[in-house]
């Protein structure tokens, strides 16, 4: 899998979500489960991993999305 996000923002993850379920992309959001180890501080961003084969179509579907 390939990462093409990377979020501390649970809001911003959720727009991201959205967006690839609308384009009908499967993802995968790794490091979603940290947060029990780090107690919700939000330290550690979030991953979200697409299959290599649709990676330029999920960048393309989150062109628009700001990254920082």
């Amino acid at each position: 899998m390939e990462e093409v996000f990377r979020t501390n923002d649970l809001i911003k993850l959720s727009y991201v979500e959205h967006l690839l379920q609308e384009a009908g992309i499967d993802y995968f959001v790794a490091d979603q489960h940290i947060s029990a180890v780090e107690g919700n501080i939000g330290a550690f961003p979030r991953r979200v991993m697409v299959q290599e084969a649709v990676k330029e179509h999920a960048l393309a579907a989150l062109a628009g999305v700001d990254k920082g």
